[in-house]
């Protein structure tokens, strides 16, 4: 399940950000610099060129993995994804970083904040599938399911794949916006 959730994803993302399909790569280094704690100020350390270079390296190493995981659930070869239990202070430890985390992203100045006040139905629809599957994911680490928190996390790579390839924030995302008034010809 490992491989096919990962090869999917990596897949996705890869090609996406290598390509600066509809500015996604621009994107990606300005949500990674205003998803970055302790930063969102400043110049971005990493550019646009080093994302799309480590996103051409999985672009071309995901389809290898996601092959190489149906190859094996095909043959029956598959083997469980599984995880050694997590204890008591472990749980406590991830719910802290994962409240700091959903803060800092859904406070006033935050990027899921941002992306959801520019939003549509669609990408609002987006933050919402990044926010559950966090929990989502963070809960089923806790209780030990595996494949549940593995389907959780693809699909928060999805969801954030479609904020990627929507509006950038702070534009109209929708074409009823008013456009502005015709210029009249000049001599009138």
């Amino acid at each position: 399940m490992f491989s096919l959730a990962w090869g999917t994803f990596a897949t996705t993302l890869g090609w996406i950000v290598a390509t600066d399909f509809r500015g996604a790569a621009h994107r990606f280094s300005a949500f990674s610099h205003a998803a970055a704690p302790l930063g969102g100020s400043g110049a971005p350390v990493l550019g646009v060129g080093f994302f799309r270079l480590v996103a051409g390296v999985f672009a071309l190493i995901g389809p290898i993995v996601l092959v190489t995981g149906l190859l094996d659930l095909w043959r029956g070869e598959a083997e469980a994804f599984r995880l050694p239990p997590v204890d008591g202070w472990f749980v406590v430890m991830e719910t802290v970083i994962l409240g700091a985390a959903l803060w800092s992203y859904w406070r006033r100045s935050g990027l899921l904040r941002r992306q959801w006040e520019a939003g549509n139905g669609l990408r609002r629809a987006a933050v919402a599938g990044v926010t559950a599957s966090i929990v989502a994911f963070a809960a089923l680490l806790a209780l030990g399911r595996e494949t549940w928190m593995m389907a959780a996390w693809l699909l928060g790579g999805l969801c954030g794949i479609t904020l990627l390839l929507s509006d950038p924030a702070g534009t109209p995302s929708d074409s009823s916006a008013a456009s502005p008034p015709p210029t009249p010809p000049a001599g009138q």
